[in-house]
């Protein structure tokens, strides 16, 4: 689903995301297609969702955005040896 239709289904929400399809560009990543996973009023506990699902399933790309958002991009993180920096 992209983001324009997630945001008419769901408006106003907290939506905690799959990644379908991304790119990685110049330190953002760029998602194209997305499942909603599960919708929330509030962003903590969007969070906590989020978390869990990382947690229980680190080999698949999880996120989280208000649907307010113009469009859904996010900033990488490093990810080395010793952590996020």
């Amino acid at each position: 689903m992209r983001w324009q239709e997630v945001q008419k289904r769901f408006p106003n929400e907290w939506v905690v995301l799959e990644v379908i399809v991304a790119h990685s560009d110049d330190g953002y990543r760029y998602i194209d297609e997305v499942v909603v996973v599960d919708k929330f009023e509030n962003s903590l506990d969007a969070m906590e969702r989020y978390e869990k699902l990382r947690k229980g399933q680190p080999q698949r790309e999880y996120c989280f955005f208000h649907t307010s958002r113009q469009e859904l991009v996010a900033r990488e993180r490093y990810m080395g040896i010793r952590g996020p920096r």
